[in-house]
């Protein structure tokens, strides 16, 4: 399999690790990104030799969710975000791929894991923490709601009230928090990703009704994802058409509080 740049895929004992590899920009999503980590599932979902998955990040940072520099988030000629268009056909595709592919896929979530980001490991089958890892939802705090799945996944983990307060106060939470709220499967105080990595050899070892209980669940606990990605695309294209969007991306990038006005 030839190696993108954004992230590197390195396959031992069964198992696929797929590194996304922008470590300067926190491992933050662009466009080509997701399209290539899109192709990379879907030749691991054909590959009979991985029969597990891991998801980790390269340097300090799991994912911080969308790269809010990345002009291919902009629709042609408009110089607005076309969210919309950015959800559907990039983070939706790449969050059911996870999320549906009859093999385990476990996140190694090395350090802030942030919007998309938290989306990304809510969409991977467990989730091994490093004791230093952070999680957040990030989007109110530039005006957005949830994609990503997450207004999907997290408030089948943690309860309705936990996913509001989560989702509303954006605040960050550690990694033990994360694991009282139900967020993690086991927490690493060293050498995360091989215990990751171990954790999910085991797994390749398994039979191969591994897969179809996980067809299962996702057909019967988890109702209709794909309607709910949707329905987030379409929230997240009017929220992306706020003033209050626009202060906040600049409040972000001159790293001070915004000053969100409601409209």
């Amino acid at each position: 399999m030839t190696e993108p740049v954004d992230h590197l895929v390195a396959t031992a004992d069964g198992v696929a690790t797929v590194t996304l590899n922008r470590p300067a920009a926190y491992n933050a999503c662009t466009g080509p990104m997701l399209l290539s980590l899109q192709a990379t599932m879907k030749q691991l979902e054909r590959d009979a030799a991985v029969r597990a998955i891991v998801i980790t990040g390269a340097g300090k940072a799991f994912c911080a969710g969308q790269a809010l520099d990345d002009p291919t988030t902009l629709s042609s000629g408009t110089g607005r975000p076309d969210f919309l268009r950015a959800v559907m056909e990039r983070f939706n595709p790449l969050i059911i791929a996870i999320a549906t592919i009859e093999k385990p896929v476990v996140a190694a979530v090395n350090g802030v894991a942030a919007g998309a980001g938290l989306g990304i490991a809510l969409a991977s089958d467990f989730r091994f923490a490093a004791t230093g890892a952070t999680f957040t939802t990030a989007f109110a705090k530039i005006g957005l709601v949830p994609d990503s799945g997450v207004s999907f996944f997290l408030p089948r983990m943690v309860g309705y009230a936990r996913a509001l307060e989560l989702a509303v106060l954006s605040e960050k939470i550690d990694a033990r928090r994360a694991n009282e709220l139900g967020l993690v499967t086991k927490l690493c105080d060293d050498n995360l990703l091989g215990q990751a990595q171990a954790f999910a050899a085991t797994l390749a070892t398994g039979p191969r009704s591994l897969g179809l209980i996980k067809r299962q669940l996702v057909r019967n606990g988890l109702g209709d994802l794909q309607a709910a990605l949707t329905y987030e695309a379409q929230l997240q294209a009017v929220a992306g058409d706020t003033a209050d969007f626009q202060e906040g991306v600049a409040a972000f990038l001159e790293k001070r509080q915004p000053v969100f006005r409601g409209a």
